[in-house]
């Protein structure tokens, strides 16, 4: 049971992956786009992720605001999820991302990553900690 975690934004998806068994996530790839409404290419890589590794579950960041309402940013995530949905085949799991981008950057600064690297991991980092998250709500459920 593979489950392919992601961070959607404007003009790049992180990418994550759990182990076989559920319990760790890790870092895959960044992917990059040039204008944020072209996601064809976007979605047919994910596409392809997803039959390479044999995943069962998307976990898709949501990007509520603090106060828990859904603003422009959310709406985008939603239309992406559905194409999603129709692309693969698969359940999307819309998953609070609150600060994950925040945590990311700090993660990489407290590792010593220079500043003009940051950017072309700190989206990856980010679907990390969004998959761990649901991970660890799946194991807390189970204990």
């Amino acid at each position: 049971m593979r489950i392919l975690g992601l961070d959607f934004g404007s003009k790049t998806v992180g990418v994550a992956m759990s182990d076989p068994l559920g319990i760790t996530a890790q870092g895959v790839e960044t992917i990059t786009r040039r204008e944020e409404n072209k996601l064809r290419r976007t979605l047919a890589r994910i596409e392809e992720l997803s039959r390479e590794y044999e995943v069962e579950t998307i976990i898709l960041g949501y990007p509520i605001n603090m106060d828990g309402s859904a603003g422009e940013r959310a709406r985008k995530t939603e239309e992406f999820r559905d194409m999603l949905v129709r692309r693969t085949g698969l359940p999307v799991i819309l998953w609070d991302e609150r600060l994950t981008t925040i945590e990311a950057n700090d993660i990489l600064i407290e590792s010593g990553v220079p500043r003009e690297d940051r950017k072309s991991v700190i989206d990856k980092i980010a679907a990390v900690l969004i998959l761990r998250s649901y991970l660890d709500s799946i194991q807390e459920k189970q204990t």
